[in-house]
């Protein structure tokens, strides 16, 4: 019960925390798919940034200059930026419309995390590299990455350390209060990295649920999402509407899926920081829907003469019966 007041406080504040950011700075969802480490930046950079959602730019300086940005944490797998989509209008609007690209790294083994070293490379070079180095890619999903040595050695352009963080920048403020609240309610949880992605989501999910949710990224050595107390594995869908996606339906995360207790499936309020409610799903029964989607998908895709750049597909609400979901919450 004692637990359950803490984590109620922490919340109210996340929840103030939030609602400053959307009046103030015109930016909202702040706990989700890692965006408090674009503010950690911004900060450190002296930026504000820029409302939007995704497809927009991160940041503009005093001169109105826009920036995209890019992040890698130390604790990830990945060690390099990643551009989801080299495609040509993705190349135009670099070119175009971006002063430059902030490539950072983020210390995340200390905390609070800080920004300590990153590249800054022009919208234009930007573009051109990714002209240049894509031609020979033949990935459907046209993601490319892009790591500090190429950067230093097709490019010439040297690191930027950052000593110390920017206590006169725009959210210094806040980042402090963030980090003070994440701090106590990682030690409340015994969860780790809960800035990471949507992990924070799958912390709320998994409360009232008795689960524990891994800390690492990618989850517990590579496994799923969260555990019970009899080590059983679960997969968390963590969504705000009763859609939730499935990002990559390959043979290799299809077999992980069936190597699971459930597959759990919850809607959250994210302004609120409200689970609404949640459902259990068998994983056989989900990837058996999964293969059904993507195939059809794959018809689809073919009758137009296109190719499927991701293997994505996701479940909605007319699909939770065909899977014999069980509604927990």
């Amino acid at each position: 019960m004692k637990q359950n007041l803490e984590l109620e406080k922490l919340f109210v504040q996340m929840r103030q925390i939030q609602k400053h950011f959307l009046n103030k700075h015109g930016v909202n969802d702040i706990w989700s798919n890692s965006k408090i480490f674009e503010v950690l930046q911004a900060n450190t950079l002296g930026h504000r940034m820029i409302p939007g959602h995704s497809g927009s730019l991160d940041a503009k300086d005093s001169k109105n200059r826009q920036f995209e940005y890019k992040h890698f944490k130390e604790s990830s797998s990945n060690h390099s930026w990643t551009f989801n989509d080299y495609s040509a209008a993705t190349m135009s609007k670099l070119a175009d419309e971006v002063e430059a690209v902030i490539f950072a790294h983020i210390d995340d083994t200390i905390f609070p995390p800080r920004m300590d070293w990153s590249y800054t490379l022009s919208g234009n070079a930007t573009a051109r590299y990714l002209k240049d180095y894509t031609k020979a890619i033949r990935n459907t999903r046209k993601m490319i990455n892009i790591s500090a040595n190429q950067l230093e050695t097709r490019i010439g352009i040297k690191r930027k350390m950052h000593k110390k963080e920017n206590s006169s920048g725009f959210f210094s403020a806040e980042l402090d209060q963030i980090f003070d609240i994440i701090g106590r309610l990682e030690q409340i949880v015994g969860t780790k990295n809960i800035l990471t992605s949507n992990k924070f989501w799958e912390v709320l999910v998994s409360l009232p649920l008795g689960h524990t949710v891994n800390s690492e990224q990618g989850g517990r050595a590579g496994a799923h999402d969260a555990y019970d107390l009899q080590l059983r594995d679960y997969e968390y869908k963590v969504s705000s509407t009763k859609s939730w996606n499935f990002q990559d339906i390959s043979p290799k995360v299809l077999n992980k899926y069936l190597n699971c207790e459930e597959i759990v499936l919850a809607i959250v309020d994210k302004t609120g920081i409200e689970l609404k409610s949640v459902w259990f799903a068998k994983p056989v029964l989900v990837v058996k829907k999964l293969k059904q989607k993507l195939k059809e998908k794959e018809s689809r895709f073919h009758s137009r003469g296109a190719e499927i750049r991701r293997l994505q597909v996701s479940l909605s609400s007319g699909d939770l019966t065909d899977i014999n979901a069980r509604r927990i919450i």
